[in-house]
């Protein structure tokens, strides 16, 4: 009875001591950090953020800043209000779309051998939007990577949310290799505004989140735990990507001249980034917190 006993305890003691050693593994596979830095924004120390914007073949610089826009930073929260907005642009689309935007002074690079996952919680409310018209104004947050016009983003308005999956001409990006038109099977830049099929109100907060695979070529969207969102085949290899956060409309522009703006204004907020980083490889089933 006692050498059965000893062999039971020691193979209890293995098993331990594999649980403990795969966990420790799994840690150190496992990177997490938080990226907020607001107050900067308002200090100008220790910079977390900037507006965006890009310079212009005349060599001014068009920067997304709404002038008479109101920010408040409460701890790690960053509240934006635009009423009315008041940017445009008649010639560049994508200069006219944002209005106001800040873009991360930090790029985070994606891992060659697993994930990365970017979360966060935002709300918006539109002052004076159309109702079920999200391009009419909306609240954003986007991982823009300018090396190869590549966008993953959220768009929130009062009744509707979407995710974007988009390859864009930024202002001074390179333009995406072309393979011959006769092979050619997608377009050379495109924009996907998948609106979802779910309830939102006004000032409601949601939990959304970004995961990125380059060694799969895979985006995920997530919106309160659940995966709303997934493409593969993502035609450019993402070795990094800033943050941005933005008040914006979306709205083509007609005849030389800018329709975006009707005396509408928006506000947004936005939580902290917890980002997490997965170096094995594995994707795993990232379903938010």
């Amino acid at each position: 009875m006692t050498d059965a006993r000893q062999e039971i305890d020691q193979e209890q003691s293995q098993q331990i001591l594999q649980s403990r050693r795969a966990a420790t593994d799994s840690a150190q596979q496992e990177e997490r950090f938080v990226y907020a830095g607001y107050h900067s924004i308002i200090s100008g120390v220790d910079r977390h953020w900037d507006y965006g914007g890009f310079p212009l073949p005349d060599g001014s610089f068009w920067r997304y800043r709404e002038p008479n826009a109101v920010v408040v930073v409460e701890g790690n929260r960053l509240r934006v209000a635009a009423v009315p907005l008041t940017r445009f642009h008649n010639e560049v689309q994508i200069l006219d779309n944002a209005k106001n935007m800040f873009f991360s002074t930090r790029r985070f690079t994606m891992p060659e051998d697993g994930t990365i996952l970017f979360e966060w919680e935002m709300r918006a409310r539109g002052i004076n939007t159309r109702p079920h018209d999200l391009y009419d104004g909306f609240v954003s947050a986007h991982l823009l990577d300018f090396a190869t016009g590549m966008a993953f983003d959220f768009f929130v308005s009062n009744d509707t949310i979407a995710t974007v999956y988009a390859l864009l001409p930024f202002p001074g990006v390179p333009a995406p290799p072309d393979p011959e038109p006769e092979r050619a099977v997608k377009p050379k830049y495109f924009c996907d505004f998948n609106e979802l099929p779910v309830e939102t109100a006004p000032w409601q907060w949601h939990r959304y989140g970004i995961s990125y695979c380059k060694a799969r070529d895979e985006v995920r969207f997530f919106l309160d735990g659940q995966e709303v969102g997934r493409y593969s085949e993502v035609p450019c290899k993402v070795d990094g990507c800033i943050l941005a956060l933005g008040l914006m409309t979306e709205k083509s522009i007609e005849d030389g001249r800018s329709v975006s703006l009707h005396g509408q204004g928006l506000i947004g907020e936005w939580g902290p980034f917890t980002i997490t980083v997965r170096h094995d490889g594995e994707d795993g089933e990232h379903t938010g917190p």
